[in-house]
């Protein structure tokens, strides 16, 4: 087994910015950074960039609510320039909407994120927002949803209702970019099942309570799917992404019990004539105090299972066990490391992934993340990303 052969690092080095304010005033926050990622392994197409590409970043977030607190707004750009790949330099909104705060009710219009989940290998509940997949492989970093959105807190839970006006298409790496499939995808070329195309109207809801150290969510979602199938062109030598709609709905389940979490999230989907059933479930156990010290050290297990046919938006996570650890020093400079390996269980493919991140002074994060593929043979997914 060799993960030379197939690694990405990436540096990233980020100065914050921001400053408090009083109710009814505006609050300034944000980023600005450099980001260097080296490939090791040759390019395979001669359109790529070579062994290493740099980029610049800008983050900046805008916050005010009034001073009764009734009223919010949120404004969070992100942009990033990068020096090879065109897909790569982009500039989005990923949040941008007003607020209200009733008694028992609150209400959101405009741009937003919304997070669903409890597992850490994968997130299969969290269908509100589109992912941003030039910016990652790990499908963390989610595009601005357009949305209004309802949310009503009882005594005996809170429901969330979504109205989703416009639908937003993944993004991915460019020809001369890196990390992307054999093939590049066209996304001029995107085809949706719907005859409203990126203006169907899409609808969630969601209800979620807590007993005892049980917090649990279900949901339904009806829309376009956010991910998406791919078709080849074979006149245009490219993949052409399709937007099926779909009808979904999802658990997500937590319990705490002393240093235990156990987690699961499940789901079902009907698209494109075939039903998928998916889950992942297992567990997270903190040692504290480790070796004396205040830091803490995370175990982390997981079981990933996915029955999707192999014309579905595809994924490597079918049959699939994760293990990894987290580790917080809970120092002064917020020094962590997350690392972990998702190994498939019939063929032994793996992905492994390592992320670390420190705080430098006040102002000045620095973080290092690598990203690994072993045993990926022809004809098997992860194998596309093979240089």
């Amino acid at each position: 087994m060799s993960f030379a052969k197939l690694t990405l690092i990436s540096v990233s080095v980020a100065a914050s910015f921001g400053a408090a304010a009083e109710p009814g005033d505006w609050e300034y926050a944000g980023s600005v950074g450099f980001d260097s990622r080296t490939f090791w392994e040759d390019k395979r197409d001669a359109a790529q960039h070579g062994g290493s590409v740099s980029s610049l970043t800008l983050e900046p977030e805008l916050y005010w609510r009034s001073s009764d607190g009734r009223h919010r707004a949120s404004l969070v750009a992100f942009g990033r320039l990068d020096a090879d790949d065109d897909e790569r330099s982009h500039a989005d909104l990923r949040e941008a909407y007003w607020g209200y705060e009733g008694d028992g009710w609150d209400l959101r219009a405009g741009l937003a994120r919304v997070f669903w989940g409890v597992a850490e290998s994968r997130h299969l509940v969290d269908v509100i927002n589109q992912t941003d997949l030039v910016e990652d492989v790990d499908q963390e970093a989610k595009l601005g949803q357009p949305m209004v959105n309802v949310n009503l807190q009882r005594d005996f839970g809170r429901f969330e209702l979504y109205y989703m006006p416009r639908f937003r298409e993944r993004t991915f790496p460019g020809a001369d970019g890196r990390l992307r499939t054999p093939l590049p995808v066209n996304v001029d070329d995107t085809r949706y099942e719907s005859a409203d195309r990126d203006r169907h109207d899409d609808f969630a809801v969601r209800f979620s309570h807590y007993i005892g150290g049980v917090d649990f969510g279900i949901y339904v979602f009806d829309g376009t799917s956010r991910e998406p199938r791919f078709e080849l062109d074979t006149a245009g030598g490219w993949l052409v992404p399709v937007y099926d709609q779909m009808t979904q709905a999802g658990l997500d389940v937590q319990f705490t019990r002393n240093s235990w979490l156990w987690k699961l999230e499940a789901m079902r989907r009907d698209a494109h004539g075939e039903t998928i059933n998916a889950a992942v479930g297992g567990l997270e156990y903190t040692f504290y105090g480790v070796a004396g010290r205040a830091a803490d050290l995370g175990v982390l297990v997981e079981y990933l299972y996915d029955d999707r046919a192999a014309d579905a938006p595809p994924t490597p996570f079918d049959d699939d066990l994760f293990v990894g650890a987290r580790l917080a020093l809970n120092d002064v400079n917020d020094a962590s490391v997350l690392a972990g390996a998702v190994v498939d269980r019939n063929s032994s493919e793996a992905f492994l992934s390592v992320e670390a991140e420190r705080r430098f002074g006040d102002n000045l994060i620095a973080e290092l993340r690598m990203r690994a593929f072993s045993n990926a043979e022809p004809g098997m997914l992860l194998a596309a990303f093979e240089n």
